[in-house]
């Protein structure tokens, strides 16, 4: 995960999932997964960043509740999180 202020009031979200972790439909489910886990928690989120996740092979058979746990967890580490 990668931390960048953005000088702007909204956030953004980036998400890279290399052709390693699996072929498309694999890549796009992760990327739903992502997308929908910042959604829930985006209110819990700094305002002004640039927030990019890049994906890690062994995430290819991740659950919904485990891409929930590690995304916060890594933005509790970054101190992106209230």
């Amino acid at each position: 995960m990668y931390v960048l202020k953005n000088d702007t009031e909204s956030n953004r979200l980036g998400i890279s999932v290399s052709k390693k972790v699996g072929n498309s439909v694999v890549r796009h489910h992760i990327t739903r997964l992502i997308r929908e886990v910042y959604r829930l928690h985006e209110t819990e989120y700094i305002r002004g960043i640039d927030l990019i996740v890049v994906v890690r092979q062994t995430a290819s058979g991740i659950t919904y509740h485990e891409t929930e746990r590690d995304l916060v967890h890594l933005s509790k580490i970054q101190g992106i999180i209230r």
